[in-house]
């Protein structure tokens, strides 16, 4: 008796769940009319004091910086992924790779957050990994197969209730038989013309041999564009890459992307990549390369040996070290950091899981050259593994510009955003 009981009681939770889920798909048409939902007015915040935070900021303490800079907590934000900061006011929306876009507000202009809940939570989302702005307010959120955008978002954020309009509709993003839960955390920017570019991460560790014509076609594993926010003229505006896991536009228009490495050939190879986007139809040599390694062929890609080297492809700006996995990156655009690191990227290394030896968990400086190339990489911010017991602190995700010349740094693992200052002559 007490099994059919626990049997009717996971029946009911269940059915619960998808009314919960059906009920929100109708919300966005609801709220695409202007219309009024039934959802609970009151958003719970996150608590931003206590246990947890203190713990956070004991862990900072152990970060290494170049001299003059300063790491602290800037907000508790549990799962926090990537980040867009307001074009307006003193607010940012982070994604994350579950259900939750958070909004996260500092009231009073201080050195952290005063208030984090949740953003928009009348509608269902489903990995709302990607968040950026257009230049003139409108918040886009890339899920895994659908993109959303809000007008005045960060004016129209403190109800469960907000206007939203559809970019790419659920399921038109990729085919959905080409829809997986692997590499599908997508990013977006937006240009200063207005057009969208969005990651496509292919969702093998290397695509078998039938699918690599397919996958070029469709910009899976690649880049693409479109014209702005009715989501016409897509195309695919790059490929050859494996999970392209951050974008930034830099100053002349040009784009740059992280993309991480194929799995299961050891503790060294293949290298990450950074890569510099130059112009529509560039091919970055996945999945015949990573880096200059040979992938086709190898023990990832046996079917691939018979592969032919793609023509005119494009070897990475950077190769990092491998498994370190870096994602999200930003061009400096601040002033207050001393020149040396002006106009270059800083990008966030999530850290290793495929390695012997954990590797990575830190943040990487990356100057831009007078002739618009990248130089030398170099750790910026170390120490969010711990050495001693090989335990990560911190995994980060993204990093951002502030108005005022910091740069924050997002960390999935603990759930928290740190502001990364310079108070050095």
């Amino acid at each position: 008796m007490k099994y059919f009981k626990l049997a009717a009681l996971a029946v009911a939770v269940t059915s619960l769940g998808a009314s919960v889920a059906i009920a929100q798909d109708q919300n966005l048409s609801t709220l695409q009319r202007m219309g009024n939902t039934s959802t609970n007015m009151n958003i719970a915040n996150v608590p931003q004091e206590g246990k947890n935070a203190d713990a956070i900021r004991a862990n900072l303490k152990k970060v290494k910086l170049p001299d003059g800079f300063k790491i602290e907590l800037y907000a508790v934000v549990p799962d926090a992924r990537y980040m867009a900061v307001a074009p307006s006011t003193n607010m940012l929306f982070v994604g994350t790779r579950k259900t939750t876009v958070w909004a996260v507000t500092n009231r009073n202009n201080g050195d952290a957050a005063t208030e984090v809940k949740a953003f928009a939570p009348s509608i269902k989302f489903s990995n709302p990994n990607g968040v950026c702005f257009t230049k003139d307010g409108f918040l886009i959120v890339a899920e895994s197969n659908r993109i959303l955008h809000f007008p005045a978002a960060e004016y129209f954020y403190e109800g469960p209730d907000v206007a939203v309009g559809v970019i790419v509709p659920e399921g038109k993003l990729i085919p959905v038989e080409e829809q997986s839960f692997n590499h599908t955390g997508r990013v977006c920017k937006v240009d200063k013309d207005g057009k969208i570019f969005v990651n496509l991460g292919q969702p093998y560790n290397v695509q078998p041999a039938e699918k690599v014509a397919l996958f070029d076609e469709l910009g899976i594993g690649g880049i693409v564009r479109y014209n702005g926010l009715d989501g016409t003229g897509r195309m695919v505006y790059s490929k050859g890459m494996r999970n392209p896991a951050g974008l930034s536009i830099g100053p002349k228009g040009d784009i740059w992307a992280t993309d991480n490495q194929v799995d299961g050939l050891g503790d060294d190879i293949p290298p990450g990549e950074l890569n510099k986007i130059s112009k529509p139809g560039e091919h970055f040599g996945f999945p015949y390369y990573n880096g200059h390694f040979k992938v086709a062929g190898s023990p990832a890609a046996p079917d691939l040996k018979d592969m032919k080297e793609p023509a005119g492809h494009i070897y990475p700006q950077v190769e990092f070290p491998a498994h370190q996995a870096q994602l999200g990156l930003a061009h400096y655009t601040g002033t207050a950091f001393p020149k040396k690191y002006q106009g270059g990227l800083f990008v966030a290394s999530h850290g290793s899981w495929n390695r012997t030896v954990p590797s990575g968990y830190l943040i990487n400086f990356v100057p831009i050259k007078a002739d618009g190339n990248a130089g030398a990489s170099e750790v910026f911010a170390d120490g969010f593994l711990d050495k001693v017991t090989g335990r990560a602190l911190a995994r980060p995700v993204d990093v951002a510009n502030l108005p005022d010349g910091s740069i924050l740094v997002s960390d999935d693992y603990a759930g928290a955003l740190y502001r990364i200052s310079y108070t050095g002559n």
